[in-house]
């Protein structure tokens, strides 16, 4: 399965055009590959801006439908927290600006389930009741987590249920999307027990050839050593 990234909103038309749609489900077919989606992070359903000639909900619609003929599995979706505080009424409003945005998107575009939020900076929990009650998938981002002190086994076995699909990348001195050799050796374990019980999909969401073979060639040792010592 590859990656689509669409991280920036501007021009869908032209980046994904039709002839390019064409020939990514041409693709798909005679290599029996499979797509998901990161949608745009220049855009966002929690933006208290309202003076803008389209809302994210309406480009993430058109970006959505644009992509769909290609069927991909998911669409990972970044709500950033940007609020400045975690008071009670800022988080509320944060989070009456995300349903009613969600809402829209959710109706003139995909089911919820094909929809998977992303792990970012802000505890996961503060959407609990949203991803609940829009049957919303979740992308767990493991860079993300191990970025930001989160534990990465308890939150797998607390949404393992809801997580369509894992993002895998390397972490040091606060810098992520690395290749995987650079995780730290504490985590590696963790890792491995949950990408064992998973069984959806796992990006190594690394922005190079060079990283993308580190990556696998590291995962190939580690998975080997940890599957001898399970044994």
């Amino acid at each position: 399965e590859i990656e689509l990234l669409v991280f920036e909103s501007a021009d869908i038309e032209s980046l994904f055009s039709a002839s390019v749609i064409v020939e990514l489900g041409r693709l798909a077919t005679k290599f029996s590959l499979s797509y998901n989606v990161h949608l745009p992070t220049d855009i966002s359903l929690s933006d208290p801006a309202f003076n803008r000639p389209y809302s994210a909900a309406d480009t993430y619609a058109r970006i959505i439908e644009r992509l769909l003929p290609l069927n991909p599995s998911t669409f990972s979706l970044h709500i950033p927290y940007i609020e400045g505080n975690f008071e009670n009424i800022t988080v509320q409003k944060w989070r009456d600006r995300v349903r009613s945005n969600l809402e829209k998107l959710l109706r003139v575009a995909i089911a919820g389930d094909v929809l998977s939020i992303e792990t970012l900076d802000y505890p996961i929990e503060l959407l609990d009741d949203i991803i609940e009650d829009f049957n919303l998938s979740i992308c767990m981002d493991v860079g993300h987590l191990i970025r930001y002190g989160y534990d990465i086994f308890e939150l797998f076995n607390r949404y393992d249920s809801r997580i369509s699909i894992i993002h895998l990348h390397g972490v040091e001195n606060n810098d992520d999307h690395l290749s995987l050799d650079r995780l730290p050796k504490g985590d590696i374990a963790p890792i491995l027990r949950i990408l064992k019980q998973f069984g959806g999909t796992v990006s190594v969401e690394v922005f190079s050839y060079n990283d993308l073979n580190t990556s696998l060639q590291f995962l190939e040792e580690c998975w080997n050593k940890f599957k001898f010592t399970e044994a």
